[in-house]
């Protein structure tokens, strides 16, 4: 049986629609990608940046962590990854944030 999914991130029992293929509240994904091994933060991070919808991805994290983690994190973005090395590389241009 399928989750039911949705786009409330203020609902901390519902289940965030990208994660779709790995149902969990949106109350234990927060707290997973602040307490889990290091491994386990850069996949769900992954999952989040690669399924989520960009606009929905700052609320769940800061532009300076993505910037920050990103060689962790490029290799779980697959086909996304182009669009979000654009994103930081702008940014970064532009002085908005410092890449590692």
């Amino acid at each position: 049986m399928l989750p039911n999914l949705t786009s409330d991130f203020d609902d901390p029992t519902g289940v965030p629609y990208f994660l779709w293929d790995e149902p969990m509240p949106t109350s234990q994904f927060r707290a997973r990608l602040t307490s889990a091994f290091a491994e386990e933060q850069a996949r769900l991070l992954g999952k989040l940046l690669r399924e989520a919808r960009d606009t929905d991805v700052w609320k769940f994290v800061t532009p300076a962590t993505v910037a920050s983690r990103w060689s962790e994190l490029r290799r779980h973005l697959g086909r996304r990854r182009s669009f979000w090395e654009y994103l930081l590389g702008r940014w970064e241009e532009d002085g908005f944030i410092v890449r590692k």
